[in-house]
């Protein structure tokens, strides 16, 4: 298949004990590593490091416990044995991160499809494609505190919802409130910066905010709320059933370099099979990898848990094998972007997703259950 144009939050009680300890959680307030740049990828046995092809990624915000993939495949030589010397920094959000690999600042990026879409439409000199789905599943939600009396979505109603501006679930809030049936201008908006949202949540400032979960969770937990204090309403369960982050790459770049975007892609998708096997081990990588050392490993854990629960594994990926997509339920979240970012062409999912970069079916299986331990 060849899609581009020729042309229930499960339960957290056993990562969560710990909560009141946390520290350095990873939402936009969190702080992981803090430097711009992290040590690139080391040679492979036997791997002659002045003939591997220079590689330079950015990730979508601070390095984080669900970035194990990377981490593991330069640890193990993943990268190396591709050919590869892989680079990474860090990202500053989604949109951000889009940009810069708009720009050729980096070589490919980790981010959504669908902020894609609308950098496309503005810059249709350096479109964007997605090469391989990192994250099957969409952290994308409303979250609030039960104190507030939102039990769900339809409790929302002459609320006070927060969010950045640029804030992808606000973006599509109002489809979101369409098909949980309120109105989408029955609830008032306040911005604030990405680091305070949080924190304007459990001061009272606002009584939910729109987010990701693997971002807001963590740091509520870290600021002493349980896990039994949250109510989450992910979209995906609420008729918006959208992909997570992928692997982006200019489609200029895609052109002139396929074999490095298939060696990207195949040493990552490995890597991801060391972490969902075992992702203790990838845990301990990403903050071993950790410059600042003020990762807090409860705070990631939670992280990993809800990634490996909701984004990683995921019946659709087990089906079709990592990094591949469900073409009518592309089709259908790229339709619902068009409507939500208020998008002026008509993009369909050939414009964003290639499998062409892909490896094999045979090679992307995710482990079986049996071979995945749990995360500890």
């Amino acid at each position: 298949m060849k899609l581009i144009n020729s042309k229930h939050f499960s339960k957290l009680l056993l990562v969560i004990a710990s909560v009141a300890l946390f520290s350095g959680c990873a939402s936009p307030a969190a702080t992981t590593n803090t430097s711009s740049t992290t040590p690139t990828s080391s040679p492979a046995m036997g791997t002659d490091a002045k003939n591997l092809k220079d590689v330079r990624v950015q990730l979508a915000f601070l390095m984080q416990s669900i970035d194990a993939p990377l981490i593991v495949a330069i640890n193990k030589g993943y990268f190396a044995e591709q050919g590869l010397n892989v680079a990474y920094e860090r990202g500053f959000g989604n949109s951000d991160t889009i940009s810069k690999l708009g720009t050729g600042k980096f070589d490919l990026a980790f981010s959504d499809m669908y902020n894609a879409l609308d950098f496309n439409e503005k810059n249709p000199g350096d479109k964007i494609i997605a090469v391989a789905i990192t994250q099957n599943g969409a952290p994308f939600s409303i979250i609030s505190l039960k104190d507030k009396g939102i039990s769900s979505p339809k409790d929302l109603t002459g609320k006070k919802l927060g969010a950045p501006a640029g804030d992808g679930p606000r973006k599509l809030f109002p489809l979101f409130a369409k098909e949980v049936g309120i109105d989408p201008a029955s609830v008032e908006w306040t911005t604030m910066e990405p680091k305070l949202r949080e924190t304007f949540l459990m001061q009272g400032q606002v009584d939910a905010i729109s987010g990701f979960s693997t971002s807001a969770l963590p740091a509520l937990l870290k600021g002493g709320k349980k896990m039994e204090d949250i109510n989450v309403f992910y979209y995906n369960e609420n008729g918006l059933d959208f992909y997570g982050n992928a692997i982006l790459v200019k489609d200029a770049y895609a052109k002139q370099n396929p074999d490095v975007v298939k060696a990207f892609t195949a040493a990552y998708i490995k890597g991801l099979q060391d972490v969902l096997k075992d992702p203790t081990a990838g845990l301990d990588a990403v903050l071993a990898a950790d410059q600042s050392k003020l990762m807090n490993r409860e705070a990631e854990k939670v992280r990993m848990q809800i990634a490996l629960e909701r984004l990683f594994v995921t019946p659709e990926a087990e089906k079709l094998g990592l990094g591949s997509v469900d073409p009518k339920r592309l089709e259908k979240s790229v339709e619902q972007t068009v409507v939500g970012f208020k998008l002026k062409g008509k993009p369909t999912a050939a414009d964003i997703y290639t499998d062409e970069f892909l490896p094999a079916k045979d090679q992307r299986t995710i482990p079986a259950k049996g071979d995945r331990k749990p995360l500890t």
